[in-house]
């Protein structure tokens, strides 16, 4: 299956196909030097597959966690990118889940002034929401995400078999995406991951996911209005994955700062389908530590912040609150 994305001049094409990572090659079709980035955590397989159809190919390996999603490991692909004599008409391809895809992005976005780039993502989160719509960045001083770029990749290329290989926590780190989406836009995808076996039905929450985000970004790419949309949940949920230092994942943090955006009539339901989805929807983190986070949100403006509420499932509303506020819902 094809999703075109519309963005002028910056438009591309998902690629969503069981076994697309074999046909890499054949998709990108780049005709010069291409550098796979991947991460320790990802399979050596996924890379060295896609690496090995293209003439010249490089891998560059870097630690697995968010802890490495800084300035030191951007600083190392930028070198690996020079030593190897990059061009403009060479290319950067991710292999891996979103902080992977953020690194090289980034990479690819500030290299001479921006190189092709392409993603190959590999955990659910990253198929369903990170890989799509450019945003490439790192971690600075323990903001996430505060120093980047918005940089398209030329081609997205998503294949449901690299799934098996997650671990079961992973497929719900990236569950969580697809409930967020499902909760301010979609209910009947919500139907669909609320479901007990909802991995039966995993290709068409990819599918269903990806449609939701390629309107949002083809309508705002930049941010400005309907993408702060995609940030249900995240205010909060950095916050906590910031202060509790890679204890849970970021969907797992994301479930988490979802359930104070809530409206009363469907928090219960919410709360359930999370937990069915064997998300956390209690923790312990330090709150202090929480509040601090969030007064850097890049989302803020002066005194307050924007956030994302959602009162019914399927639809949401934006609200600007203090701080304080937030802490109160939280």
């Amino acid at each position: 299956m094809i999703i075109p994305i519309s963005l002028g001049k910056d438009s591309y094409d998902i690629i969503l196909e069981r076994g697309a990572l074999k046909k890499a090659g054949e998709y990108i079709g780049a005709k010069g030097k291409v550098l796979v980035v991947t991460d320790s955590g990802v399979p050596s397989e996924y890379a060295q597959t896609v690496a090995f159809q293209f003439k010249e190919s490089y891998i560059f390996t870097f630690p697995q966690g968010e802890e490495n999603k800084s300035f030191e490991t951007y600083m190392s692909i930028c070198e690996a990118l020079l030593n190897h004599s990059f061009t403009r008409k060479d290319a950067v391809i991710a292999v891996g889940g979103g902080v992977t895809g953020d690194m090289a992005g980034f990479a690819a976005a500030t290299y001479m002034r921006g190189i092709d780039f392409y993603n190959i993502p590999t955990t659910l989160l990253s198929q369903v929401d990170s890989s799509i719509g450019g945003k490439t960045a790192i971690d600075f001083k323990g903001v996430k995400n505060i120093i980047g770029a918005f940089y398209q990749p030329k081609k997205v290329i998503i294949d449901p078999d690299v799934l098996s290989t997650l671990t079961d926590r992973h497929i719900k780190n990236g569950l969580a995406e697809s409930i967020k989406m499902a909760l301010t836009f979609d209910k009947e995808l919500f139907g669909l991951v609320s479901a007990k076996d909802c991995m039966s039905s995993i290709d068409e929450i990819i599918m269903r996911s990806l449609l939701i985000k390629k309107r949002v970004v083809e309508e705002d790419e930049k941010e400005s209005g309907l993408r702060k949309s995609l940030n249900f949940g995240h205010t909060v949920g950095h916050g906590i994955e910031a202060s509790l230092e890679g204890e849970l994942y970021h969907g797992e943090c994301v479930a988490l700062g979802m359930l104070p955006m809530c409206g009363e009539k469907i928090r219960n339901e919410v709360e359930r389908t999370l937990a069915d989805a064997g998300l956390a929807v209690k923790y312990d983190f330090d709150r202090d530590r929480v509040k601090e986070i969030i007064s850097h949100d890049k989302k803020s403006g002066g005194d307050k912040i924007t956030v994302v509420k959602c009162d019914e499932i399927g639809s949401f509303y934006f609200e600007e609150l203090t701080v304080d506020e937030i802490m109160n819902l939280l």
